[in-house]
């Protein structure tokens, strides 16, 4: 076992490897930018160590720091969450010239999947599905207009080393394509500095669903069942579910095999994603791209699964065989996760500033990853997302009451919360009833903003509230009078709408 391991990112996920650590008795070292010096992953970690200033690219994904701090750490591995560092082939591969444990896939997994165009064709090789598209970059506009008229609109365009939602344009008219093209091509060289496009058929009533996979270095694939991951804004998840409710029996053991093959394919090891475009009409899915790390949403496999997937991900990177086999895994009850954001409900402008209240919710089945408290400054220069809320239930209907109840007792001011967006959409018909699709959002509930998105007012009560005692209390709050009268209008406009 390993005695001592460095995490290294920060919030939720850093706090969820800690406690994983804790579970099996081995020491964790935090690390930690100017910025988050009084972030609670530091606060429970054995150790923490500064890296940097707050910009992550001064910080979290500075690579010879990171390794500078698990050499003087004494750190047998290092656990890089999600984002930064990640999928970064260059940091598995220097932890491994260090002769430090990389706990995720070896670096040739990383490299042969983050390409989105060198992963299709790969995948088109070991017999997996995928979306009719252009058979490699496009080094035009000029070629881009033949291959979507080949295929037929409406189109994706994609970046090849795109993700997080950068990188991505739907065409419907072929008069929208060129100025699409090359929003791709800059996003993909600015973010990623990979110019490099492709496009796709764009499925018209899509769903998104993944399937979690886990291998060894044993030669052995598992895949514990699907997440569903299609309400989504401007292309990032917002609310995952396991099991979907879209997908048939048959689909979903057929998904689950695929997605084994192409982990079988490349050899995988550890934890990994393969992610599928799903025709809610013909009930066809396609490949799209796999994540080769832990995701976001892993707590829904886990709380249907039973498994804990950290601990097994630290166990693989040790050398161990996986503790469960194919057979072992049985997906029971229904989970489903909420992303809890810092950010305008409405636009989704990140809102970071000093977190005044802080209720999280509890209860039988809920559980809460997070990592903000009272008086907390939640930092402008990282993702704004503060908490993930999960509920369980034996039934789907169970599962949204139990998490119908947890948000409503969920309360954070001082800052715009997406906490309200999540109420309205727990209500919302197309949810309830599993039709909704990745344009849920856009089309069914921001078009109704003006009417139905303030529809609660409870978090705006506690606005009020604080506002009041920040006026009597100015020196405890350190808010000035002009904030103060700006929350007053803030009230009368919400008032507004709900008129």
């Amino acid at each position: 076992m390993f005695k001592k391991i460095l995490v290294a990112n920060r919030g939720e996920i850093a706090i969820r490897v800690i406690r994983a650590c804790r579970t099996l008795g081995i020491e964790s070292v935090a690390v930690y930018s100017e910025a988050d010096r009084n972030s609670l992953h530091v606060m429970l970690a054995d150790e923490a160590y500064e890296i940097g200033p707050a910009p992550s690219a001064e910080s979290y994904l500075n690579i010879s720091k990171i390794i500078e701090v698990a050499k003087k750490s004494g750190a047998e591995a290092v656990h890089p969450g999600y984002g930064f560092l990640s999928e970064k082939e260059d940091f598995a591969k220097a932890l491994r010239d260090e002769g430090i444990v990389f706990i995720g896939p070896t670096p040739e997994n990383i490299r042969l999947m983050g390409d989105k165009l060198g992963s299709r064709e790969l995948m088109k090789k070991a017999g997996v599905p995928t979306v009719p598209g252009s058979p490699g970059a496009l080094r035009s506009v000029e070629e881009a207009e033949k291959e979507a008229q080949r295929i037929g609109y409406p189109i994706i365009l994609k970046a090849s080393a795109g993700g997080g939602g950068k990188g991505i344009r739907v065409v419907y008219e072929e008069k929208e394509l060129k100025s699409a093209f090359r929003a791709c091509q800059s996003e993909g060289k600015n973010y990623f500095n990979d110019d490099r496009v492709f496009l796709e058929r764009f499925i018209q009533n899509p769903k998104h669903i993944e399937i979690q996979v886990f291998g060894d270095t044993h030669g052995n694939v598992v895949h514990l069942f699907e997440r569903e991951c299609s309400v989504q804004r401007r292309h990032q998840k917002l609310i995952e579910e396991a099991p979907s409710i879209s997908v048939p029996q048959e689909v979903r053991e057929r998904m689950g095999q695929v997605a084994v093959k192409a982990a079988k394919a490349i050899q995988y090891v550890g934890a990994g994603t393969i992610e599928f475009i799903f025709d809610n009409n013909t009930k066809e899915f396609f490949f799209m791209e796999m994540n080769t790390r832990l995701q976001v949403e892993h707590p829904v496999t886990e709380m249907t699964t039973g498994m804990d997937l950290v601990k097994e991900q630290i166990f693989v990177a040790q050398g161990e065989p996986l503790s469960f086999k194919q057979e072992d895994i049985k997906q029971v009850g229904h989970a489903i996760e909420l992303r809890i954001c810092a950010e305008d409900p409405v636009t989704f402008t990140p809102s970071p500033g000093k977190v005044r209240r802080c209720r999280i919710p509890q209860g039988p089945f809920i559980r809460v990853d997070g990592y903000v408290y009272p008086g907390y400054e939640i930092p402008i220069y990282y993702d704004p997302m503060v908490a993930k809320l999960i509920a369980w239930g034996h039934t789907r209907e169970e599962c949204i009451e139990r998490l119908k109840t947890a948000i409503s007792e969920f309360m954070l001011t001082g800052v715009k919360t997406n906490i309200i967006l999540h109420r309205n959409i727990l209500e919302a018909p197309k949810f309830l009833d599993g039709s909704y699709t990745t344009q849920f959002i856009e089309k069914e509930i921001l078009p109704k903003k003006q009417k139905e998105l303030f529809m609660f007012v409870d978090e705006h009560v506690f606005l009020i509230a604080a506002a009041i005692e920040a006026y009597r209390e100015q020196s405890a709050y350190d808010v000035s009078k002009k904030e103060t009268r700006s929350r007053w209008k803030e009230l009368g406009r919400i008032q507004q709408l709900r008129t």
